[in-house]
């Protein structure tokens, strides 16, 4: 079989504050396919974003440190590279579109100057010619008037536009992985939908591997493959996109998608009332003995609270963290 273009190996990053050791992502492990997309969901503070910046060796040491694991890619483990070796990589063959555009775009270059910097880091293109590819990229994700547009400033986007001028920059340099994280949040539907149309039109376009990064279940249902259920630093469920929506698992995994608004229920009266998943996260510092969802979980038997159970296969390509499957 032919190895994972990306394969994240029992990954432990871990935050050393004054109040104690946070385990942000703690044994992680999932792999990547070429051209595939794999949808990371979970709560706020779950480690998806934390597991997504580790792939990039971008975080913040201190307080941050990737403690034990490994980040194959192509065959080469990115924990091992010097700090040169892994700036080629990072933007060039990996990239990654990040959570707010606003803050993470420049204010004070214009949208074609950032674009450009990073074609002329990584491909040696002239002055002139990386504008010219600025220009293409920004034509490539649907930017009008994009000749003109280059010599604007990010506060002179909407806000749909700036995400798209955020994956013009990550696809500039036509990454093989391209890391999404959240990159729809904060847009109206109209222009969640063209983004998430534009992200599958371009990964069909350049065989793109895509880590889609949400708490949004509708944006994974419409555009990944494989889905990885994270909660408090670990993975609970990981299996096929329809596998996973038709028979949930994971007493997690249920209730998020009980959470999620049904058109098929009763517009008025008690049934119209949203489910939720009583209880907030554990936190990171202070995570309960046994299994991290024990103490939100309907189904919680006296064992979840004393060990906590293995990630095991449940069915073909269907892997699971619960008591209730032994």
């Amino acid at each position: 079989m032919e190895q994972p273009l990306l394969d994240i190996r029992g990954l432990q990053t871990q935050f050393f504050t004054d109040d104690g050791i946070a385990r942000a992502v703690d044994g992680v492990s999932y792999s990547l396919e070429r051209g595939e997309t794999v949808g990371v969901v979970g709560e706020s503070g779950c480690g998806k974003s934390v597991t997504a910046l580790s792939i990039l060796r971008l975080i913040p040491d201190p307080p941050g440190k990737i403690v034990d694991g490994e980040i194959v890619f192509e065959g080469t483990n990115l924990l091992t590279l010097s700090p040169a070796e892994m700036r080629r990589i990072r933007g060039n063959d990996i990239s990654m579109i990040f959570q707010e555009p606003m803050t993470s775009l420049n204010p004070v270059f214009t949208i074609g100057n950032q674009i450009a910097e990073a074609v002329r880091l990584h491909q040696g293109l002239s002055k002139k010619e990386a504008l010219n590819k600025a220009v293409e990229m920004l034509t490539l994700v649907g930017i009008p008037v994009p000749e003109r547009r280059v010599h604007e400033y990010p506060h002179q986007l909407s806000g749909g536009m700036r995400q798209r001028a955020m994956i013009a920059m990550a696809l500039s340099c036509n990454p093989k992985v391209l890391i999404a994280d959240e990159p729809t949040t904060a847009l109206d539907v109209t222009i969640e939908a063209q983004i998430l149309d534009l992200m599958r039109n371009l990964q069909h376009e350049l065989g793109t591997a895509i880590i889609m990064i949400t708490h949004d279940l509708g944006v994974i249902a419409e555009i990944a493959r494989k889905v990885v259920v994270m909660y408090a630093g670990k993975i609970v469920e990981q299996a096929p996109v329809e596998q996973l929506f038709a028979e949930p698992n994971h007493p997690y995994t249920q209730g998020l998608l009980q959470s999620l608004p049904r058109v098929d229920k009763d517009a008025v009266g008690t049934k119209s009332r949203l489910q939720e998943i009583p209880g907030i996260v554990p936190s990171l510092l202070n995570l309960p003995q046994g299994c991290k969802f024990a103490s939100r979980c309907p189904k919680v038997m006296p064992i979840c609270e004393e060990e906590e159970p293995s990630l095991d296969q449940v069915a073909p390509q269907h892997y699971s963290a619960c008591w209730l499957n032994h």
